[in-house]
């Protein structure tokens, strides 16, 4: 086992034959102005790759722990889409029986003919929520109810695939209460994070707050810079969703603006304890790598508990197949789901396409390839303004080479 010492502020180990994914950490630092970060990889049972470094506050210098958390946004919903499973497996919800079976308001929601599998892939309509929605009503139960319940879905459910960016935390975080009688945290905590021994949270308790590094969201230089010029000039993914959010009326614009309080001016609130504490399932679950890593690994019997996966093999082939795959009408490019989980698309983070996972804004990611019995985690301080943080993509193409 050789300990990475390339860069003095990079600790933690890689395994012989991993070597190189030590080597593009410290590049991260050094090339692609990484500022704090860790990347934790299992295969075949074992922790492959074990890396943090740099500032988890580089105003207070404190540097990035093995055990460091960090909010990691999107990435989020992978947490819900595990519960979702373990709930499946238990028998508890069937993709084709109608939603309305599980929580009866969906009888005046389109007309009753939402499927809870359409709803979980991205294809109910219900990608918006046009009752507005403040940082004080996501800490109100029946608040959010009127909200979620009072919605229409914007084009007929199952005929189009439009991402949730707010509302699939919301909708889906309320169907796991419905099923388990808990909210989608304890059930977290009590069914997943717990026993499976992954450093993921949805609602942090008190006692680890130390742990928390400080978020370095996008700044008004990376804005003129970087955004205005990809915009203006550019032809990517990122340039497509940019000039759709400035059509107030897109389905782009009106996945993303509500809650407008926790939008891109409201990045700070997550470096506030009141933030960390509450459930909101589609932003502000928090872990380490190590728990991002674990949490994939134990679902596909890579990590700790190899070759015992916790998903048993019914489960896991519904979410290697992709349930849904086009283009999606908030991302606008093409896109693949499977029940919460996003599909890999194009070789990606992964070459296999039964891979899964769900990444993060700024960067974040967690990830399973079951036909590899291959796992990862990757958390980060700094914020970068692309759909893909470039930082995570070059971490998984160099581990998969490693293999």
């Amino acid at each position: 086992m050789q300990t990475v010492s390339s860069a003095p502020r990079i600790e933690g180990q890689c395994l012989p034959g991993f070597e190189p994914v030590g080597e593009t950490f410290a590049e991260n630092f050094d090339k692609r102005k990484e500022v704090g970060a860790a990347f934790c990889a299992w295969y075949r049972g074992q922790k492959v790759v074990d890396l943090w470094g740099g500032w988890a506050d580089p105003e207070s210098k404190l540097s990035w722990q093995s055990d460091s958390l960090i909010p990691v946004f999107s990435a989020t919903k992978g947490f819900v889409a595990v519960c979702l499973a373990l709930l499946r497996q238990r028998g508890s919800w069937q993709p084709q029986i109608p939603l309305q079976t599980y929580w009866p308001a969906f009888q005046n929601i389109g007309d009753g003919a939402i499927q809870t599998g359409d709803l979980l892939n991205h294809r109910s309509g219900l990608c918006a929520l046009d009752h507005p929605l403040d940082q004080e009503a996501l800490d109100n139960r029946e608040k959010i109810l009127s909200a979620l319940e009072s919605q229409q879905p914007l084009w007929p459910p199952g005929s189009a695939q439009g991402y949730g960016a707010v509302t699939f935390g919301l909708y889906a975080g309320e169907l796991v209460r419905r099923l388990s009688g808990r909210s989608v945290g304890r059930f977290l905590a009590e069914e997943v994070a717990g026993p499976w021994q992954a450093d993921v949270f949805l609602g942090l308790p008190e006692q680890h707050f130390s742990r928390m590094a400080k978020l370095i969201p996008p700044g008004a230089k990376d804005f003129w810079t970087k955004v205005v010029p990809t915009l203006l000039f550019g032809n990517s993914v990122e340039t497509r969703i940019y000039r759709a959010f400035l059509r107030s009326n897109s389905d782009t614009a009106r996945a993303f603006a509500n809650p407008a309080d926790l939008g891109r001016r409201g990045l700070p609130l997550f470096n506030h304890p009141q933030v960390w504490q509450m459930e909101l399932p589609w932003v502000n679950g928090i872990a380490s790598a190590r728990g991002l890593a674990t949490l994939y690994a134990e679902m596909i019997g890579a990590g700790p508990s190899h070759p015992n996966a916790k998903l048993e093999p019914e489960t896991l082939a519904a979410l290697e197949k992709r349930q849904s795959w086009s283009r999606d009408r908030v991302l606008r490019k093409d896109m693949g789901y499977s029940f919460g989980f996003v599909k890999e698309e194009g070789h990606l983070y992964s070459p296999e396409i039964t891979s899964f996972g769900h990444p993060g804004a700024g960067g974040s990611v967690g990830w399973a390839d079951p036909r590899r019995n291959l796992a990862f985690g990757y958390v980060m301080n700094r914020m970068d303004h692309r759909l893909r943080s470039p930082r995570a993509l070059a971490l998984s193409h160099s581990l998969y080479r490693c293999l």
